[in-house]
């Protein structure tokens, strides 16, 4: 895509995701930043469905930490990989209570050296909590910025690049929420919705697909 078609194509998406925001529930930076760590290999649904309790009884790092692997473990043992999720989340509580007072800190590198935290998660917590401009890459963001062109790689790293060099300055905080939506609910995996897409830019996804033509009633006999 040329730098007028990357700039249409993502004011289509803002169009068609015009609130568009993440869809895991927090209060806080620190329970986003729990929610985000329960979000790895899980979906954001899967998620909400088990922090309404844990951050009742957590809401914040300290409490957490009282609460102990165990018992954050029964408020999230229906995700994946819960086992460790909860280990990580005691112990990145902890990191935050010895470290920086209890509060989330606002910089990638500090958020990075907390347990159950890579750059994904640290990116999103900059965007979300800091609004910085970040690009976090998820599977989603990943499979439409190689099917579209919008930025294609190999690696999470390798699109992230990509991105935050093609998208115009004031479009990148928010783009990472258009391009997740998109993906995730019309640029599917398995079965891309293609009609259903707001985008007039050219898109280099060969296998686009149709509006399923639906079946005339049977005729009763």
């Amino acid at each position: 895509m040329t730098k007028e078609e990357i700039r249409l194509f993502l004011t289509d998406l803002s169009h068609a995701w015009p609130n568009a925001v993440t869809e895991l529930h927090y209060t806080t930076p620190f329970t986003l930043l729990v929610a985000v760590v329960l979000s790895a290999q899980a979906t954001d649904a899967s998620v909400n469905r088990v922090t309404p309790g844990l951050f009742a009884d957590a809401p914040t790092p300290a409490a957490m930490v009282q609460l102990g692997e165990e018992g954050v473990g029964e408020h999230i043992r229906t995700i994946g990989l819960w086992r460790n999720k909860a280990k990580n989340v005691v112990e990145l509580s902890r990191q935050l209570l010895e470290r920086h007072d209890g509060q989330v800190p606002g910089t990638r590198d500090q958020l990075e050296a907390l347990a159950g935290v890579g750059r994904k998660t640290a990116n999103v917590v900059l965007n979300v909590a800091f609004n910085q401009p970040t690009v976090p890459v998820d599977t989603h963001v990943f499979r439409l910025a190689n099917r579209t062109g919008l930025g294609r790689g190999k690696t999470v790293e390798a699109v992230e690049t990509a991105l935050e060099k093609r998208i115009p300055p004031e479009m990148i905080r928010d783009s990472h929420h258009w391009m997740i939506l998109q993906g995730r609910y019309v640029c599917k995996a398995r079965k891309p919705e293609c009609w259903r897409c707001a985008a007039s830019a050219p898109c280099l996804f060969p296998a686009k697909t149709d509006r399923p033509v639906s079946k005339p009633p049977r005729q009763s006999t």
